[in-house]
């Protein structure tokens, strides 16, 4: 039996004992380092089951309860029969994209558009807020020796940020708008660093957070509780407003702001998760060939971009972090800190090697 932190229902997360699985063909097994709690985990504890399985996934077979954790390092324990490309006590990421491989989707190679999709620490396979997990190769990636364990997890993150920008039109030059200064929206910042932004505006409420991302690189800050956000981004960008703008909030009026604050033929870029259904003003598109686009976690290559430009330094996450906490701390110092006191904190991880208090 092993220790896991697993999902019963809406503000029901418990430290249960499992069974550990076994390590089968084309499988490893994981020991987790360390496990980023996520925007959708904070999602799901306050009011789901939504993203979670009520009913068994598709691919998995497993529904609620479930084990937490798709923001992980670990490393392998373990290597199934067929497996001859990583070796035990290889350090490694968990791209945890859970996908069929046979929908239209997935045959044009957009595994993170599949019909059945689902993810690792949300919809079964186990997860990364456990002692070991047992996933498929092709899940994991190596890591150089040269990135600790604890930056490792922020990978996870920072593909989602990577793929975003990368997916988006932005090119060398363009003027960007960010919405939200959390951990995607300070990702996004760093990723467009990374690319050569020359004007980056981020608007944000909380103040912590706006000195996180001046700190990160963003060229101008915002607060829209107190400036008009379409005014000011008109005014930084020669009246014309930003070439793109990528929404990390998911808030109605951020929304509307984000649509009037890019020029003609500008482009919207939403990574947030919504909450609630939003609108949107038709004409506010139509008569300035405005576009508006959605984007979905990452695709095939992202994991290794990123951890390319971590190792090579053109990005440099480690201020994210904003607390380690045992497993046995995840509700009170985790959830409960991330909703109660987000404005101070940015990445709370779970280092799984502490265990768990002996008191």
């Amino acid at each position: 039996m092993m220790k896991a932190v697993r999902f019963h229902g809406q503000r029901d997360i418990r430290l249960d004992d499992v069974e550990i699985v076994q390590c089968g063909r084309g499988q490893v097994k994981v020991k987790p380092a360390f496990v980023g709690i996520c925007g959708s985990d904070l999602h799901e504890y306050l009011g789901g089951a939504s993203l979670m399985p009520t009913s068994p996934h598709p691919i998995t077979n497993e529904k609620v309860p479930l084990t937490l954790g798709h923001e992980f390092s670990g490393t392998i324990e373990e290597i199934g029969e067929s497996v001859h490309d990583i070796q035990v006590g290889s350090r490694v990421v968990v791209q945890p994209i859970i996908y069929d491989g046979t929908c239209n989707a997935c045959k044009e190679g957009y595994i993170n558009c599949c019909d059945n999709n689902g993810f690792v620490g949300l919809s079964g396979w186990g997860g990364g807020l456990s002692e070991y997990v047992v996933i498929p190769r092709k899940f994991v990636y190596k890591i150089p020796d040269s990135i600790p364990m604890d930056i490792a997890a922020l990978i996870e993150p920072l593909s989602v940020a990577w793929h975003a920008v990368k997916s988006s039109p932005f090119k060398k030059g363009d003027s960007v708008l960010i919405l939200g200064g959390g951990p995607i929206g300070l990702a996004v910042i760093q990723t467009l660093v990374a690319k050569g932004a020359e004007k980056i505006i981020v608007s944000e409420v909380a103040s912590r957070r706006r000195e996180y991302a001046r700190h990160f690189g963003a060229h101008h800050v915002l607060n829209p509780t107190e400036e008009d956000v379409v005014t000011r981004v008109r005014e930084l960008c020669d009246g014309s407003g930003v070439n793109v703008a990528f929404d990390a909030a998911g808030v109605q009026a951020g929304l509307d702001q984000a649509i009037q604050a890019i020029r003609a033929r500008g482009t919207l870029v939403n990574i947030a998760i919504w909450e609630k259904t939003a609108t949107i003003t038709p004409n506010w598109l139509v008569f300035r060939e405005r576009k508006y686009m959605g984007v979905a976690t990452y695709e095939d290559g992202d994991f290794q971009d990123v951890i390319d430009a971590v190792a090579s330094g053109r990005l440099k996450p480690e201020s994210m972090i904003t607390g380690k906490i045992r497993m046995d701390e995840v509700e009170e110092k985790g959830f409960k800190a991330l909703i109660h006191d987000k404005d101070n904190h940015i990445k709370i991880l779970i280092d799984i090697g502490l265990g768990i208090s002996r008191n």
